[in-house]
């Protein structure tokens, strides 16, 4: 058996949070939730002690004692027959055997990464006190600092889009603006397309005046408390948890609005509206209590300020919508990079556009009157427009960057997990692997070598100004933030903070969900860019750590960053060798099954305590081995791009109805691996190769097993294109080329506007843009 978990699940033993505290006159007091016990963080993971922490940690270090041991055991009896080798006069066989020595040698070093980013992981969450009330009122009420979020955006189903900007609107920050980047054609030919568009741009006018409505109410409470000479303390404390009431009522409302259709819904109301109903009812039971209780404790002036700040900037949001390719002198390059690039590269500027040859540019208005006013902000998020962000990602993960000693840190995140409760069993078990890179990332920043998951981030706007570039793109000037030379632009771009003195952060609580793909098809899509520009952005990392100044903490952090950078094509290759030659003698020795065990051990725990089953962690473990042709897709396109110098096209994860096909080629490589394993076990039996026979076979019933649940048998011979009805109809999915977007016939400036806050729909609380606009477009056809 092998290390082919190659994302290993990472528990989150989650502390149960402290209970929120409303300081009056210096008395604490602990806020329950609805059901009269300390809320909890996180739905998806149950809370776990610090005893339990504690536990966990000296199993740990016990296991990583036991991998040690074994990883020496194994080395002498390799070594060992490396050295027979080496005096016997055989070359051929010494470098069979070098060989195998080095593939094991990385395996064994992934299980010992995994193992100390887990160790670094419970540390952190042993240690971390999340924030009361009142250390996150600073943030509810510091105005003037602002905060930009940015939602990049490609061919989105509305539905999915909408989700998102709700949970981005709802942030508790003053001064926030959120932004949808639409990346769509501008001016689309089919009628579809233009329908998609046009919905898509109506969704953020129409949430800002829903509550925009709700935020005046707030500002007149506040204007009429102003008013007031004379300030009666207890009067206002009991309006104030009126108020507080009625923001409750705003939020279950809403929750009323949206159907469940999807694991995907459940989540978003649970999150973005119950989540939050549940915590302002209960501050204004508090607030009601403490008004009634005999002591009289009652909010001082001070207080009572920040609380109706705190309710404005519930609702007080700016939303707008931005598309870049519009415009000829903005980069029209078809990544999520270029997307974003182009709207921080206007931010804090004043323009105009001007027709130009029958197209249309963005320019300083120098003074002319503007077409479009773009403020610069302290902060900035990106999020993507299938993620899902809690109440207060923003107010905490601002309130940690203002924490003594994190004036340097550029970039702060908490990775994204996946979407509860996912219906299919693919989409359920990529989804845990994609959960259990939850506290291989929390792990990271225990040895400074964070890493941007750029699904979601909190970023300083001074960090990103210190490591722009500027280039030319068609004769314009183009200034990129975030580099795209790989389509993982969040990763080299961590290479660019910490290489200018800039430190990442992982926040330890899970505040962000993001969508998992359904179907093997959009699976392999998702998962072959992941693959793909590590070994690029690798000799960076080098120049970085190898640059003074040298230290011992440099040695560990370069150890989990180069890890992170290469696994993916040193794991893949090593595997698909030990899978197509036999190392004839190095596989009997038991110590490297050994070495194995604590790892396994700790994967099937970990996705135990994430709510997943132990009888998930071979259904994980047969995944990765479908994986991996795709994973060695994504490592030759790195390699193709390393020699020619051309950019590999950005692959976009498809969001469409129905089943993405998957490439003949992936479909083939997989059962060429699974009967190669069926051939080799024949083979191995016949010459008695006893270890490797049973490698050939374990891992052969496996692929068999991927074959037949997430690939699925009738579906591959339809991918294969030798029946043609064996499965529901799948859609081909191409990644999209580099091109520049012609803009020629565009609709006018009134007829499209840069930044549209009115919404071409009368608001009607009582139903979302999508769901209206679903049923317009069934009435029209």
């Amino acid at each position: 058996m092998v290390f082919v978990l190659c994302s290993p699940p990472w528990q989150r033993f989650n502390r149960q949070n402290q209970a929120a505290q409303l300081i009056m006159n210096s008395t604490p007091v602990n806020l329950k939730n609805a059901r009269g016990r300390e809320t909890a963080r996180s739905s998806l993971l149950g809370s776990t002690s610090v005893r339990a922490l504690d536990r966990e940690i000296t199993l740990t270090r016990v296991l990583i004692f036991l991998t040690l041991i074994a990883s020496v055991f194994a080395t002498v009896d390799v070594g060992g027959i490396l050295v027979q080798h080496i005096r016997s006069g055989q070359p051929v066989a010494v470098l069979e055997q070098s060989i195998f020595i080095f593939i094991v040698t990385f395996l064994v070093y992934g299980n010992l990464v995994y193992q100390f980013t887990r160790l670094g992981h419970l540390h952190r969450a042993s240690a971390h006190r999340p924030a009361d009330i009142n250390e996150l009122r600073p943030v509810f009420s510091n105005r003037g600092r602002g905060l930009t979020v940015l939602v990049p955006s490609y061919k989105e189903e509305p539905v999915v889009i909408e989700q998102t900007l709700w949970s981005a609107a709802l942030q508790v920050c003053p001064d926030r603006r959120v932004v949808l980047l639409i990346d769509n054609p501008p001016d689309p030919s089919e009628l579809k397309d233009q329908h998609l568009l046009d919905t898509t741009q109506r969704l953020p006018g129409r949430i800002e005046r829903v509550l925009g409505e709700q935020a005046e109410r707030f500002r007149l409470a506040y204007r009429q408390y102003q008013q007031n000479g004379m300030v009666d303390f207890r009067y206002e404390t009991q309006r104030l948890s009126g108020l507080y009431k009625e923001a409750s009522r705003w939020f279950e409302y809403q929750a009323k609005q949206f159907s469940i259709n999807t694991h995907t819904d459940r989540l978003f109301i649970e999150k973005v509206f119950n989540e939050p109903a549940a915590m302002y009812r209960q501050h204004a039971r508090l607030l009601s209590t403490r008004f009634k209780n005999k002591k009289s404790v009652i909010l001082n002036r001070e207080q009572i300020e920040q609380e109706y700040h705190r309710l404005m900037a519930l609702f007080e949001v700016k939303m707008e919508y931005f598309e870049r390719k519009k415009y000829v002198n903005l980069s029209h390059e078809a990544n999520k990079a270029m997307n974003i690039n182009s709207y921080l590269g206007l931010m804090g500027g004043v323009y105009r556009e001007r027709e130009q040859g029958g197209e249309l540019l963005i320019e300083d208005a120098g003074g002319e009157p503007a077409d479009l006013v773009v403020p610069d902000t302290e902060f900035v998020v990106t999020l993507d427009a299938d993620s899902i962000i809690a109440h207060d990602y923003s107010a905490r993960l601002i309130h940690q960057l203002d924490q003594p000693g994190n004036q340097r840190v550029a970039v702060i995140q908490t990775p994204y997990s996946a979407i509860p409760d996912a219906p299919g069993m693919l989409e359920r078990i990529a989804g845990a692997t994609t959960d259990i890179q939850y506290i291989i990332h929390q792990g990271f920043t225990s040895y400074r070598a964070t890493f941007w998951v750029g699904a979601n981030a909190l970023l300083r706007k001074e960090a990103l100004e210190d490591i722009v570039t500027v280039s030319r793109e068609r004769g314009y000037e183009v200034r990129r933030y975030i580099q795209d030379r790989t389509v993982i632009e969040d990763t080299e771009s961590s290479v660019d903070l910490v290489d200018r003195g800039w430190s990442l952060l992982n926040y330890p609580e899970r505040l962000a969900y993001s969508a998992t793909p359904p179907d093997f098809g959009s699976l392999l899509i998702q998962r072959r860019r992941w693959a793909n520009g590590g070994l690029i952005i690798f000799p960076k990392l080098l120049r970085y750590l190898f640059r003074r100044p040298r230290n011992a903490a440099k040695i560990s952090e370069g150890l989990v960053r180069s890890h992170y950078l290469t696994s993916i094509a040193a794991v893949n290759v090593g595997l698909l060798m030990l899978f197509t030659y036999p190392f004839e003698n190095a596989m009997n020795t038991l110590w490297l099954p050994l070495t194995a065990v604590p790892y396994f051990f700790l994967y099937g725990r970990d996705m135990v305590s994430l709510n997943y089953r132990w009888s998930d962690l071979p259904r994980v473990y047969a995944l990765n081995l479908a994986l991996i042709p795709v994973n060695l897709g994504g490592v030759f396109k790195s390699i193709q791009q390393g020699i020619t110098g051309e950019l590999i096209p950005f692959g976009r994860t498809p969001k469409v109805e129905g089943r993405t096909a998957v490439p003949r080629v992936y479909v083939l490589a997989v059962l060429a691996l699974a009967l190669w394993c069926a051939g080799f076990a024949v083979v191995d039996l016949a010459y008695e190769r006893w270890g490797h026979a049973m490698f050939s076979v374990f891992n052969g019933a496996f692929l068999v097993y991927a074959i037949t649940h997430y690939l699925g048998w009738r579906e591959s011979v339809n991918d294969l294109g030798l029946m043609t009805d064996a499965s529901p109809e799948a859609v081909t999915v191409q990644p999209q080329a580099d091109v520049v977007i012609e803009l020629k016939n565009q609709r006018t400036r009134e007829q499209q506007p840069v930044l549209v806050r009115e919404s071409l729909l009368p608001v009607e609380n009582a139903s979302p843009v999508y769901m209206r606009e679903h049923s317009i477009g069934m009435q029209e056809r």
